[in-house]
């Protein structure tokens, strides 16, 4: 039998937000205080994730916050030509103030403010949760441009991102913001259907992971947001009931995969071995579940 309406309907909640948000300001105010090393550059704060787009889950605790130095860029040139290349170069000059000493900086300013609950991990500097405070995750990162044009500062073209390095030293591009806008106006486009559908996907994806069904990581919340973004408004409505069936059946049988995009529409969807895309095999894995889970459920 199908999943029952009163069961979407619980899922589709949003979590609790008072947690979240008062580990935010918290974490803002360590890494806003005027004694850091970077309290005169120009940067700013902001939530990213499921709480930043109004998507959380009860089963979702931490919290993503993002430090972004905007004083110096990463670009990326590929779509300049020879000649916008070598103005762009003659414009610009290698910053003093690198990403490096930017990370080691917060890491030193968070390590002071909460000692061993802070660890550096691969993408994210991590705090574990204490008392009332939430696991957060700290992304540093710098301003990032993608150029389309340039032929000056008067004569420029670029989408802004932010862009951070793992350990391994590979540098990974995002655009949080575009990914928040656009989905707060396909949400409206939907007559508020999308995010209560997103977050009744994400539960599904929860309870799968719970019943052992498939691996924590296989469908991560970013990657759900983009997939259910690319689903005509239309195709949201009526019940939640309908709205999974019709949003499910577009995906599986009116899509091209191929041409799905991530919800900041700078990136296609799905693509293998890339850091910003999910594999094609990790998302027919998580949809064939999800299938099963609708078919079979017991209550």
């Amino acid at each position: 039998m199908a999943i029952p309406e009163a069961q979407l309907e619980t899922w589709s909640h949003q979590g609790a937000i008072q947690g979240s948000s008062t580990t935010y300001n918290a974490v803002k105010s360590v890494l806003e205080a005027k004694s850091t090393p970077y309290a005169d550059r120009n940067y700013q704060i902001f939530l990213q994730g499921s709480y930043g787009n109004d998507t959380n889950i009860y089963a979702e605790s931490d919290v993503d916050v993002v430090i972004l130095m905007k004083d110096c860029f990463y670009s990326d040139l590929e779509a300049l030509s020879d000649s916008e290349k070598v103005a762009w170069s003659s414009a610009h000059s290698d910053a003093t103030y690198t990403y490096t000493t930017f990370k080691k900086d917060v890491l030193s300013v968070l390590t002071a403010a909460y000692g061993k609950d802070v660890e550096a991990g691969d993408k994210a500097i991590m705090i574990d949760a204490s008392s009332s405070r939430r696991k957060t995750d700290v992304i540093v990162s710098m301003q990032f441009r993608r150029y389309y044009k340039f032929n000056g500062f008067q004569d420029q073209s670029y989408e802004e991102g932010i862009c951070f390095f793992n350990s391994a030293g590979e540098r990974i591009a995002n655009y949080p913001k575009q990914h928040s806008a656009n989905l707060t106006k396909m949400h409206q486009g939907s007559r508020s259907w999308l995010k209560p559908m997103v977050r009744i996907w994400k539960n599904m994806r929860t309870k799968l992971v719970n019943d052992g069904v498939i691996k924590a990581g296989l469908a991560p919340s970013y990657y759900i947001e983009g997939l259910l973004y690319n689903v005509p408004a239309e195709k949201f409505g009526g019940s939640y009931a309908d709205s999974f069936v019709n949003v499910f059946n577009w995906i599986q049988k009116e899509s091209d995969k191929s041409k799905l995009v991530c919800a900041n529409e700078q990136y296609y969807l799905l693509r293998d071995n890339a850091h910003t895309c999910w594999s094609q095999a990790n998302c027919n894995e998580f949809l064939e579940a999800a299938a099963q889970l609708w078919k079979g459920w017991r209550s």
